[in-house]
């Protein structure tokens, strides 16, 4: 597993939209969050700011990780470029012919999105940590919710397996890319929207999308729920259906590398 995750980033380490796109998610990030929790981004009218919340622990865990959920879409864009340049560039083929299975190949880019997906929730967690700690917070309380962190871990998982299966059947990566904004970030929360309006079940909220961005929805939105007593699903079942989907994205993907032609 080191071996082909070494060989992977000998690939990506010299590619400049690789680090282009990396950055542009660090310091967004970064930048949005600072906008925030300064008071300088505002919603609403008059006196009333909606995102103005609380950046010190337990609830920075909450917000860093909500905004997270939107900006994890660049590193998505990553995985679906470096995936389709393969196909493009037939090194995919040439990793074969230099020894490699099939299998091999697979696995490796599902090792690139297990590690974008450990860096994302790094980051995430030292984003919390640190403007927590610069609003005045105790470290002492910084353990409460971080469950929160966990979450944004099994929602990276579900977003960037997603994107590297949709690479492998289109193997373009501006069709990709588009079909994958589309859908993740405006027809799966309207479909949700309309299939939890229909259906007294909710089926919506068990998208493939959906089950993991409800684990880290808007901290008033969660707030709301409470108090007109419709939480929704509980967390447990919303990362159990996310696993599924996380899992049917890789039977689906192996199918695809194993019985299609390079």
């Amino acid at each position: 597993m080191a071996r082909l995750l070494s060989i992977e980033w000998l690939k990506i380490s010299k590619y400049t939209t690789f680090w282009v796109l990396s950055g542009m998610f660090m310091v967004l990030l970064l930048l949005w969050n600072w906008g925030i929790s300064s008071g300088l981004m505002k919603l609403g009218g008059g006196d009333i700011n909606i995102l103005s919340v609380n950046y010190t622990f337990p609830a920075v865990w909450a917000n860093v990780a909500y905004w997270t959920k939107f900006f994890s879409g660049l590193i998505a864009i990553i995985i679906i470029i470096l995936t389709t340049n393969e196909f493009q560039y037939r090194t995919n083929r040439q990793n074969v012919i230099d020894g490699w299975e099939r299998q091999q190949f697979y696995h490796a880019k599902w090792l690139i999105v297990l590690a974008f997906g450990i860096i994302v929730t790094a980051y995430t967690f030292l984003q919390g940590l640190f403007f927590a700690l610069a609003h005045g917070a105790h470290l002492a309380d910084a353990a409460e919710n971080t469950v929160k962190i966990f979450h944004t871990f099994i929602l990276t998982l579900n977003y960037f397996g997603f994107a590297l299966t949709l690479s492998l059947f289109l193997k373009r990566s501006g069709m990709a890319i588009i079909i994958f904004l589309v859908y993740a970030y405006a027809i799966e929360l309207m479909l949700c929207q309309f299939l939890n309006w229909k259906i007294d079940a909710h089926p919506g909220y068990f998208l493939p999308m959906q089950c993991s961005a409800e684990l880290l929805s808007f901290p008033m939105t969660d707030m709301l729920k409470k108090m007109t007593k419709k939480p929704g699903p509980s967390d447990s079942l919303l990362i159990a259906v996310s696993v599924v989907w996380i899992a049917i994205y890789y039977i689906v993907g192996q199918f695809k590398m194993l019985k299609s032609n390079w």
